[in-house]
């Protein structure tokens, strides 16, 4: 038997063969930080301690040869070939139990043509402590829980969620199609290791694909009403002029505060009035660096690969990069969102 040493909870746990570090903290109850569970986004990145393990594919990005020459891994891509003992990256991420809840549905309000809000009243609001980023798993009858990202801040009393009609998707559609005021709903979480890190000085760049604007707009709100002074930049990208959504409350957001900057772009649109092409091309348009920048970055994997591109070009470093990868339902353990 193999087994995984984690200093950081005091635990000592047997991993199944072919198990990766990360599924076998999480089948044990550790709440491992993580995020895209598929080696794209860096969040489980952990230190090797003692052992070995074989890396499976992931993105150059979330762990480049440098840092694995340095003994790094990513917990979610490394499959223990001996006892290990690891200890992942982030000292600001404090490893707490989820817990779950019931939910009443207060509304579910159309933002586009396959995107509702989701506004729920929780059972108990106290004990729902999370970060601006974070995400929860949600449940409703007849439907596989699926991940979905607060939207709002966490000073808020409702508990805001976007949810994006996936085709195939079976949680989405239901919400989407039976979903009204009045259900109630289960919720559990927090988790993600992708939230606002308040207290680093420089800039906040923050890149949204769809209803990857959930928890963007969760981390530009937060870091705005706490008095964030610093350059904050959020690009939001998506296909078509239809596909936008809270354009008005953002640019609302910029008239109030002087150190915003809303940039909306249209990849596969050329709607009068809006910036054309992808989103990290418009990024990498106006910036020749951002040295000193805190990033976040919320959308499909294609989107965060490229922001991961040209983030770390303008002189982000990796460990300043924090990818909420969003899935569709065929993507093992990812978001419907």
């Amino acid at each position: 038997m193999t087994f995984l040493t984690l200093p950081q909870v005091g635990r000592r746990i047997p991993v199944a063969e072919g198990q990766s570090i990360l599924l076998a903290a999480l089948e044990a109850g550790v709440p491992y930080p993580h995020g895209c569970r598929s080696g794209r986004c860096g969040s489980c990145k952990s230190h090797l301690v003692s052992g070995d393990v074989e890396i499976g594919k992931h993105s150059p990005f979330a762990l480049t040869d440098e840092e694995k020459a340095e003994g790094l891994v990513l917990a979610c891509r490394s499959v223990p070939t001996g006892d290990v003992t690891v200890e992942w990256l982030d000292d600001a991420y404090v490893a707490k139990p989820s817990a779950a809840q019931d939910a009443e549905v207060l509304s579910v309000q159309a933002m586009t043509h396959d995107i509702v809000a989701l506004h729920l009243r929780l059972a108990d609001r106290v004990a729902f402590r999370f970060a601006a980023g974070q995400y929860l798993s949600l449940t409703i009858p007849g439907a596989p829980s699926r991940n979905y990202s607060m939207a709002n801040r966490p000073d808020e009393e409702l508990i805001e969620l976007h949810v994006r009609a996936v085709p195939g998707g079976q949680t989405s559609t239901r919400i989407h199609g039976e979903l009204k005021a009045g259900d109630t709903v289960r919720i559990e979480g927090p988790t993600g290791a992708a939230y606002l890190r308040e207290a680093h000085p420089g800039p906040i760049v923050a890149i949204a694909g769809g209803s990857g604007l959930a928890p963007v707009k969760s981390i530009i709100e937060t870091a705005l009403h706490g008095g964030s002074d610093v350059p904050i930049h959020l690009y939001f990208g998506v296909r078509a002029e239809r596909d936008l959504y809270l354009v008005d409350h953002f640019r609302d957001l910029e008239r109030r505060f002087a150190n915003l900057t809303f940039v909306p772009v249209l990849s596969q649109d050329d709607a009068a009035g809006w910036r054309q092409g992808f989103v990290t091309d418009a990024l990498a348009a106006d910036h020749a660096t951002l040295a000193g920048a805190k990033a976040y970055v919320a959308g499909p994997p294609i989107m965060v690969d490229a922001a991961w591109a040209a983030l770390s070009a303008r002189g982000v470093l990796a460990s300043d990069i924090h990818a909420d990868v969003f899935f569709t339902p065929q993507a093992e353990a990812g978001k419907e969102t």
